[in-house]
């Protein structure tokens, strides 16, 4: 296999285990948000030195701004994976990410300019719907339990909407600057634990506690995936780094039912294994398209 596809690959098994690390180190979904940002932080410091990014105004308001709702982003995802699982959380949160991106691409941007792009996207977003509503389907007879606690399907709901929000427009605003993403990342840092100082304020939680420290290394996970990112997207285009980056929902949706012991039914895994590979599918086909 070609080195350069190996390389490709990392961010989807970097990003793919963060729900993994962070569940396993703990810590409050407050906690997980400011340890993963400052790791993020310590990274991209590497990244601003190895890229000879040019700082301007222009690139810190982006990137600050963009970082800001990159902390809601996340802080909301984690807030998911506690009321209704890793297992569920990631496919959906994953596919709502892919469908809303791309049809901000459309509305915003004018991306699919072509019969055969419309058509395209319109069965890709289509795919991504399903496999997320698939994903999120429950087992009448099962237990309904996120390891020891009840799902909150409701609470889990609200929490991933407002996370595909934060995401979406964390993508949208670098796109409407034209700015090339390696200039924003160290500013888009400073901006993701800006957010997540916000959040502890405002819970009036601890700033910093033994799990904040345990989760920069969530950070330094996920700024390692977006290095690996940046490298592969000259060697082997954006196309196929975009779609192998995707593949790694499976590895959080599997490794947290069988690494972090959350309970599943025959039927769920039915549910979740097709659901999975739809989001997959989807993510490649627009993958593709670009």
């Amino acid at each position: 296999m070609n080195i350069y596809i190996l390389m490709a690959l990392i961010p989807a098994v970097c990003w793919g285990s963060i729900g993994l690390i962070s569940g396993r180190l703990g810590g409050t979904s407050y906690q997980q948000t400011l340890g993963m940002t400052v790791g993020a932080v310590i990274f991209s410091l590497f990244a601003l030195f190895y890229f000879h990014s040019h700082l301007t105004g222009m690139a810190l308001l982006v990137g600050i701004v963009s970082g800001l709702c990159w902390a809601v982003g996340q802080f909301e995802q984690f807030q998911s994976m506690k009321f209704i699982g890793i297992s569920r959380t990631v496919p959906i949160s994953t596919g709502l990410q892919l469908a809303g991106t791309a049809l901000a691409g459309v509305v915003l941007f004018g991306e699919w300019n072509t019969t055969r792009m419309i058509t395209l996207g319109t069965i890709a977003v289509i795919i991504l719907i399903a496999g997320a509503v698939l994903t999120s389907l429950r087992d009448p007879n099962a237990k309904v339990a996120v390891g020891d606690k009840q799902i909150q399907a409701g609470k889990g709901t609200v929490a991933l909407v407002i996370s595909t929000v934060g995401y979406i427009l964390y993508t949208v605003i670098v796109k409407f600057s034209g700015l090339k993403a390696q200039t924003i990342l160290f500013p888009q840092s400073l901006g993701m634990v800006l957010g997540a100082l916000i959040f502890v304020i405002f819970s009036r939680q601890q700033v910093w506690h033994k799990a904040t420290a345990k989760n920069i290394l969530t950070g330094i996970v996920w700024g390692i995936g977006n290095f690996f990112m940046f490298m592969a997207i000259p060697r082997v285009g954006l196309a196929i780094s975009y779609s192998l980056a995707q593949c790694g929902i499976v590895i959080s949706t599997f490794g947290s039912i069988w690494l972090l012991g959350e309970k599943k039914t025959g039927r769920e895994m039915v549910y979740i294994t097709i659901g999975s590979l739809l989001v997959v599918a989807g993510g490649v086909t627009l993958g593709i398209m670009k």
